[in-house]
């Protein structure tokens, strides 16, 4: 495993298991193991978890065991707030990235779905009898472009509202860019100059999480288009590829707006708009090529 000493111990999981086509060692050596990555529920960041799995046919099981610990984790009030998960697992060719819908199980068949899973590895039983909360058990639904053209056009304009908020984000967070330089409403706040770049940072961040958790739920929903629309293919491998780019870039931008002494704003305004470079054409090129694939017309937009 190649992870760097810093990492922690969920971080050197993550990159063992995606430089190894799913596969950990040590002591998770064997394990059925997968990544979910949620939103999280207070800052919309992307948050990746390495968690054990059950498969059922062509749905995930996963159980909120927390090691026994008295809270569930994070991941799953995550999950609660928004049932969108992306999924990571391991295959012949590869790590294979799903869009998935989660539900949390009920009743009967929550138990019966942990108790098959009590035994199959025992220590699930071990975790139930240290706490008294109740082990929550989730299934995740991959996304299926196959079964009903009229949930495939939601899908469709539902990126459509996606990208609209992104573009309505980006526009207000540089307005107030902009403001502030020019000396705008906002400049004769009483505040401080350092606060209200902080607030901006902040503003910036949102928007940086909410780009990131996008691509990470499209990267998903990429799987499902491959398989019920070959021919698209191509296009989806450069518009992955378009991702990583922009992935670097945000991270970069990220680590930028954590520094608390980056006050600058022309310095942050010449970052963001370097980020964001093409990213209109990033979308523009997913509205035409996803879009009618699923019954759903791209939206006629100035200047195309």
């Amino acid at each position: 495993m190649n992870a760097t000493p810093t990492a922690t111990l969920n971080e050197r999981i993550i990159e063992e298991f995606r430089a190894n086509n799913g596969k950990v060692g040590g002591m998770f050596d064997g394990v059925p193991l997968v990544l979910i990555t949620t939103a999280g529920r207070k800052t919309g960041r992307p948050r990746t978890t390495p968690v054990v799995h059950l498969r059922d046919g062509d749905r995930h099981l996963v159980f909120g065991s927390n090691a026994g610990s008295s809270e569930h984790p994070q991941w799953y009030h995550n999950i609660v707030a928004n049932p969108q998960v992306t999924l990571e697992i391991g295959t012949a060719d590869g790590v294979r990235t799903l869009a998935t819908r989660a539900v949390v199980l009920e009743g009967e068949e929550r138990d019966h779905w942990y108790e098959r899973q009590c035994a199959l590895e025992p220590g699930f039983r071990a975790y139930q009898e240290k706490t008294t909360r109740t082990i929550p058990v989730i299934t995740l639904y991959p996304l299926d472009l196959s079964a009903d053209p009229a949930r495939n056009r939601v899908v469709g304009e539902q990126l459509i509202r996606h990208h609209e908020d992104l573009r309505a984000e980006l526009r207000d967070v540089r307005a107030r860019i902009d403001d502030l330089l020019a000396g705008g409403p906002q400049a004769a706040e009483p505040d401080r100059p350092a606060d209200l770049a902080a607030q901006l940072r902040r503003h910036c961040l949102t928007f940086c999480y909410g780009l990131q958790m996008h691509h990470t739920r499209e990267n998903g929903a990429f799987s499902a288009f491959e398989e019920e629309f070959p021919h698209l293919v191509p296009v989806i491998e450069r518009l992955r590829a378009e991702h990583q780019v922009m992935e670097q870039a945000l991270t970069e931008l990220e680590t930028l707006l954590g520094d608390e002494s980056a006050d600058d704003l022309e310095h942050l305004r010449d970052e963001l708009d370097r980020v964001v470079a093409g990213l209109e054409e990033h979308f523009a090129a997913e509205e035409a090529s996803l879009l009618p694939a699923v019954g759903v017309t791209p939206p006629h937009r100035a200047g195309r």
